[in-house]
């Protein structure tokens, strides 16, 4: 039901560099991690890039947003100075650029598909081909390691299956901040192989149910190396995390799962 990495760097390097960008995958690298989470949205000229917000101003500073910025013209702006000055210059990158780190690096990606507003179908779209694409050799293997393939996540429904029909090959998790009534169905609609959920909203009887239904059940995002303790006692099969630092990409160590 999970077969990925348990513990996943949030954004690429969780709080100790700027998100999205090649700098956090890095610093995630050197922190033993070799499973990330990062953000994907359409540029104008239809690339995908790593960006959160759709609109400019916490991460890159000026007005304007990504949809209707070429990719050409994020690459120019400067998406790690906010964090700190030895970022500063730290460019968006595509999603190409990420994928070619990650693979070299031997990294599982979970990407979020982060649609813009009306973009929804054509980034799921859009990204599953691409991936299709970049992957292909990892796809053609008999059997596919699902290690070497990215997983697809995204709260947008219309994004996941558009990414379904583009691509099937390529997994999905339906991503929610509350489970709703309906989660199994929805699952089964876009024939995700996990739900992605934030952990406040979990309780130990719904993480039954969705094991029990046969599905990975993966958590958002964890910075208590407590709560994370019971959350894998409930039964969560993984979880993103920004403190990378407390919590490590081995958590917990055998010493103490022992």
């Amino acid at each position: 039901m999970w077969p990925y990495p348990k513990i996943v760097a949030h954004r690429g390097g969780g709080a100790l560099a700027p998100e999205n960008t090649l700098a956090a995958l890095r610093c995630g690298l050197a922190h033993g991690f070799h499973a990330v989470e990062f953000d994907v949205m359409l540029s104008r000229d239809a690339v995908p890039v790593l960006m959160h917000d759709e609109q400019f101003g916490r991460t890159v500073s000026g007005t304007g947003s990504v949809p209707a910025s070429s990719a050409a013209e994020l690459a120019a702006l400067d998406a790690g100075g906010w964090f700190g000055s030895a970022f500063a210059g730290e460019p968006v990158p595509t999603y190409a650029q990420a994928a070619a780190f990650c693979r070299e690096q031997a990294i599982w990606m979970n990407v979020e598909l982060k649609p813009a507003a009306g973009f929804e179908g054509a980034t799921g779209r859009v990204a599953a081909a691409l991936t299709r694409q970049l992957f292909a050799a990892e796809l053609a293997a008999a059997p596919v390691d699902p290690c070497t393939v990215p997983l697809f996540s995204s709260f947008s429904f219309d994004a996941l299956l558009a990414a379904r029909a583009a691509a099937p090959e390529i997994p999905r998790g339906y991503l929610v901040e509350t489970i709703p009534p309906d989660w199994r169905a929805r699952l089964q609609a876009c024939a995700a192989v996990a739900l992605h959920v934030n952990h406040e909203m979990l309780t130990p009887d719904l993480a039954q149910q969705i094991k029990e239904a046969g599905f990975g059940l993966f958590c958002y995002t964890v910075n208590d190396p407590v709560r994370a303790h019971t959350l894998l006692a409930w039964g969560v099969d993984g979880f993103c995390t920004d403190r990378i630092d407390l919590i490590g990409a081995d958590f917990p160590p055998a010493a103490a799962a022992g």
